[in-house]
Formats: structure tokens, sequence, C-alpha cells
């Protein structure tokens, strides 16, 4: 297949790329070409512009582009930044799908489980309709309406409301290492929160299966089906490493830390891949314990 992806030098791209590469002609927009051959190290036709880039002749768009939302304290300019970065380029990309005459299959386009906004305990699935309005909502909600706007009888869209994707290369997880390897992690504020977590090879799994899918469209959670608690997260986190998770970090630190950006780290969703499952996706990650235990450290 001729595949167009953007955001290939994040987490998930870069494991996608690896995997693919021989296997499919690859299209990488970035905004430095170079970057991204270093950073990527694979032969592909590198653009930085969406208008070098014939749409007739590709067969599928993975939209994975975005800043990363937690790397920073969420001031005004930031918040700019993270919602400019996945809105702009995907109504960009949805505009030039429209004008195509024979435009790509499908748009797997990139959301995140942020769309539900905080939801405590309740189990969370596709066709959840209350939204807890705060500014992850805010963000998805619209990435998602510019992302539907390129689906049409030739283009299924397909999105992905991604949890938190475990991986010993980066993303989350990283952050949380050093101090759970040293025996110094622990559960943030009372730990009841919920983490909806997914091992970084079911997550591009999924992209392959909604890949294949021609019948498939709309939402899907990209979970594993048995999320946990934010304490049952660190006690786990911290046996792989043979450690005990004995420190809890107050609320109020992290909000003076963080700000409104503490939010996404204490308040959760409890959210279930209904719609994979339904639909015949089988997880080779469905565990915790099992996950952290695959990934190589």
């Amino acid at each position: 297949m001729k595949i167009l992806i953007t955001g290939a030098t994040g987490l998930i791209g870069r494991a996608l790329i690896a995997g693919w590469q021989g296997q499919h002609q690859l299209i990488i927009l970035s905004r430095s070409s170079v970057n991204a051959r270093q950073i990527l190290g694979v032969e592909a036709d590198y653009q930085h512009s969406l208008d070098d880039i014939d749409f007739n002749q590709i067969d599928a768009v993975i939209n994975l582009a975005g800043e990363p939302i937690a790397d920073k304290r969420w001031s005004e300019s930031q918040k700019q930044k993270i919602c400019q970065s996945r809105w702009q380029l995907t109504e960009a990309l949805a505009e030039k799908i429209q004008h195509s005459t024979t435009p790509p299959k499908v748009l797997i386009s990139g959301s995140a489980i942020g769309f539900y906004g905080r939801q405590g305990s309740e189990i969370v699935t596709e066709e959840q309709s209350s939204f807890y309005p705060e500014f992850s909502h805010d963000i998805c909600a619209r990435w998602e309406n510019l992302a539907q706007r390129a689906a049409s009888p030739q283009t299924r869209v397909c999105l992905l409301r991604t949890g938190i994707v475990l991986s010993s290369q980066g993303g989350a997880l990283a952050k949380m290492l050093p101090l759970f390897k040293l025996g110094l992690g622990g559960p943030i504020g009372d730990g009841k929160q919920f983490m909806s977590w997914i091992h970084l090879e079911d997550m591009l799994r999924i992209i392959y299966f909604l890949l294949q899918r021609d019948d498939l469209s709309g939402p899907f959670n990209a979970t594993a089906p048995r999320p946990v608690s934010n304490k049952q997260f660190s006690q786990l986190l911290a046996e792989r490493f043979g450690k005990k998770a004995p420190f809890t970090v107050p609320g109020f630190v992290l909000r003076l830390a963080f700000g409104e950006m503490a939010d996404l780290l204490l308040f959760g969703q409890n959210v279930q891949p209904k719609r994979l499952l339904d639909n015949g996706f089988q997880f080779n990650h469905s565990h915790l314990k099992d996950a952290l235990n695959a990934l190589q450290f």
C-alpha cells in the first residue's frame, strides 16, 4: 500500500515505520525532512508540505501528529500549540482528501480517551454520550470533527481514542521509570483514578486491523480491556523492578507543579474497547502485569 504518515517521529509513528519499512510505500510528512530522516533512519518519500503530495495516488493516511499534551505546563500559548498542532493539519488533510478525484480509501486519525473527560469509575465505551467539559475534551472533540470531514463513500474515517501507551522507548512510562526503578514511585492523589492503558504492540496491531477492515469506521477506544486504578498501576510497575510503591504524591503538589495539566494525572477514565472487541480484535496484552513483563527495560 501507499501510505501517508504524519507524526512519524512520535512514539507510535516510529514503531509503525520500523515495522512497515519494506512492506509498504511510505510517504512521511514532517516539518523537517532532514531531521525526520535522521530520527527514523529508513528510506521513504519524505515531504514537508501537503501541496507536494498527490492524494489521488495514496491508499491510506495515518494522522498521528500533535504537540505532546503532558510535556509542559498549560499556559495559554501552550494550549494553543497543543490544539493547533492537531487541528490545522487534520483540517488540511481532510480538505485534500475531499478535493481528490480518487481519494485514499481510509483516514486513520489520532484522538485520545481525553475525549470523554473525567468519568470516575463508570465504564466508558464508544457509545458514551455525556462528556466532562474540560480542555482534553475540547481538543479531541474538534480534532475528531475535523477528521470526519474527510468521510465520503470513497473514504472511511477511523478515530483512535488512545489511552496511555506503554513502551520502553518513550511516552508516559519513560517519565515514570526513574523513580520506580529506585523504589521511590507510588500512587498519585488517592490512587483511585482509573488508568486506561495499551501496550505499544497492540496499538500498532489496532492500526493495521483498521487499515485492513473496509467495513469499519468511526471512533475506536485504543485501550486494553482491563484498565486498572492508579494505585494498582503503581504497585505492578514497582513489582516489575522488584520494588514497592510506598510513596504517595499529594494532589496539591501536582497542582503546584503543573497547574491545570495535573488534572490529566488526578482524574481518569475506565475505558473499554467495545467496538474493537465486538469486531473480533484480539489483544496480545490484556493484563497489565503481563504487558509490563513483556517490555524490555
